[in-house]
């Protein structure tokens, strides 16, 4: 059970509230955070909204229009939410603008009160992946008939849509100034979504993990530099100089968007996070170092877009004991008894 803490994690955990000062970085309303559901001890929609209130997470993304969280966010408009749209829900919305209609006026119309930010049709669907390939030709045509939808409820101009992509899309990412998209899979699949993304000045969705990179390839990527914990320069790429794999990988994005004919398009993080136990680097000293020093840089900018914020999503909000393989149920950033697991730079509103 994750409430039942062995004593010297118990240790771990009060050590590292007590060695962190709460500053008020949350509250810049850069960073927010994933609500996964696949755990069978999690709180209640209206105490995990509850939560995001006492700490001030005002941003959150959920993965499907769940009603129980849609209606515990009824009146919360000072959280904005990225809703998704189910990946098995694309290809019946690309097909039938009607579906669009209804799914629009059915998740999103019905909930007056709820600050809905960006829609995300779809979550790491790539054409290259045997568990989603099929979906992919219908990924821009969706996103056109969900705004469409939306243009036509008025809302086109407030909520903005897009899809979470993986890095895997990525060809090429070192240096990040050559960072291109797979060949092979941009004019069918990235030129026209990246397209839609410009027509209708929405952002792009990706999803970053510099833990994944690390534990892949540890003989060329150190710890620190995964962790924003690296002293000086680790890359140096022309005029463009990185302390952190996370804005390399970032700018690495930004360069095969322009490449791609998006120059002017943002970029959202829609998930990042680190693991803090179930396998290679993971500790609650990593996560909390990763995630800590994360809510800090993303206010800073990337060498390439120096100033930029980054709006950002830390994965997951609490753990999910539901998810497989091990390593995936521990990126919470909250235990399910609502506890933190590590203390971050939150701004607790108050007790």
């Amino acid at each position: 059970m994750v409430d039942e803490i062995p004593p010297l994690k118990k240790q771990e955990i009060n050590h590292l509230i007590s060695q962190t000062n709460q500053t008020d970085y949350f509250a810049d309303a850069q960073t927010g955070a994933c609500y996964g559901t696949l755990g069978n001890n999690l709180p209640p929609p209206t105490q995990v909204i509850a939560l995001c209130k006492r700490y001030n997470i005002r941003k959150i993304r959920i993965y499907s229009p769940n009603p129980s969280i849609l209606e515990a966010l009824q009146g919360n408009m000072e959280i904005s939410v990225i809703l998704g749209l189910a990946n098995e829900d694309i290809v019946g919305i690309a097909r039938d603008p009607k579906l669009a209609r209804s799914w629009v006026r059915n998740n999103v119309l019905r909930y007056k009160n709820v600050n809905f930010r960006y829609i995300a049709v779809g979550n790491e669907i790539s054409p290259l992946d045997s568990a989603s390939a099929s979906i992919a030709p219908s990924v821009a045509p969706a996103m056109q008939n969900v705004y469409n939808a939306l243009i036509e409820s008025g809302l086109g101009e407030k909520v903005k849509v897009s899809t979470a992509l993986s890095v895997g899309v990525l060809g090429n990412s070192y240096p990040p100034s050559a960072g291109e998209f797979k060949s092979e899979i941009l004019a069918s699949y990235i030129s026209p979504i990246v397209q839609f993304l410009v027509r209708t000045q929405s952002p792009f969705f990706i999803n970053l993990y510099p833990y994944f990179a690390y534990v892949s390839n540890p003989r060329d990527i150190s710890l620190n530099y995964a962790l924003f914990t690296s002293p000086s320069t680790v890359v140096r790429d022309g005029p463009y100089q990185y302390q952190n794999l996370f804005d390399a990988i970032l700018d690495a994005t930004y360069a095969a968007l322009e490449k791609a004919g998006g120059a002017n398009v943002e970029i959202v993080v829609t998930e990042t996070g680190w693991p803090s136990e179930g396998g290679t680097a993971t500790s609650i000293e990593n996560a909390r170092t990763y995630n800590s020093n994360l809510i800090r840089n993303v206010q800073k900018g990337t060498p390439r877009k120096p100033g930029k914020l980054v709006e950002t999503y830390i994965f997951d909000l609490i753990d999910e004991n539901r998810k497989s393989p091990e390593i995936e149920k521990h990126w919470g950033i909250f235990l399910a008894n609502e506890q933190p697991k590590y203390q971050l730079p939150l701004a607790k509103k108050h007790k």
